[in-house]
């Protein structure tokens, strides 16, 4: 615990203004954002997102859009067809279930079509508050070089984090893993020879059994 400590202790003086870099101004729009951002950089979502919402930004606007509409808004994310099926599906399950408002509980959320485990974790925590670790491929890659949480899925990795981080700090040290896969630690050359962090890392001593499997 202390040796985690110290690792986002240093996380937050590097990256003190660590937060979403998606754009979004309710909870719906988060969430559409979110899916979208499924194997897409986030600079390219909010350059869709930017268009897109000033068309349908509510789950009523964008349940009355058609399939074929919307994939003309969000082809440029990839994987164009299922995003779109998986959110006019949501926005109907809000209307539906919801009357209209996105689901605040975990559980409530991940009924809603295409929203995963990762998914529900990113807008309970950054849209109602909630205390949860979202594991994306920067949160995976950079705990299990760090050795903060060891697994194979996001799962293993999410519950691992859970286990050694405080729970008022886990929306926190999400931000901070994110940032610090994005700035330093990056998936194909990670700048550990320039890494604050590495003293404190057994990817940089060669501790982990592949350097690449990460």
């Amino acid at each position: 615990m202390e040796r985690t400590q110290e690792i986002l202790g240093e996380l937050a003086r590097l990256y003190p203004d660590a937060r979403p870099a998606l754009h979004y101004r309710s909870p719906f729009e988060l969430l559409v954002a979110v899916i979208l951002s499924a194997q897409c950089t986030d600079e390219r979502v909010n350059r869709v997102t930017e268009r897109l919402f000033a068309r349908a930004s509510t789950p009523e606007e964008m349940a009355a859009l058609s399939q074929e509409e919307l994939e003309k808004y969000i082809y440029s994310c990839g994987f164009y067809h299922n995003k779109a099926a998986h959110i006019l599906s949501a926005s109907r399950d809000i209307l539906a279930r919801y009357g209209g408002e996105v689901p605040n509980t975990l559980d409530e959320l991940m009924t809603l079509a295409g929203v995963g485990r990762k998914t529900a974790n990113v807008v309970f925590s950054v849209a109602f508050g909630g205390d949860a670790i979202a594991v994306d491929t920067h949160v995976f890659r950079v705990a299990n070089r760090l050795g903060l949480a060891r697994g194979t899925t996001p799962e293993q990795v999410e519950r691992g984090l859970m286990r050694v981080i405080q729970q008022e700090q886990w929306s926190k040290a999400h931000h901070l893993l994110i940032w610090h896969g994005r700035k330093t630690c990056h998936a194909r050359r990670p700048a550990c020879g320039i890494c604050p962090l590495a003293p404190l890392c057994p990817y940089f001593f060669g501790a982990s059994s592949s350097r690449d499997d990460v």
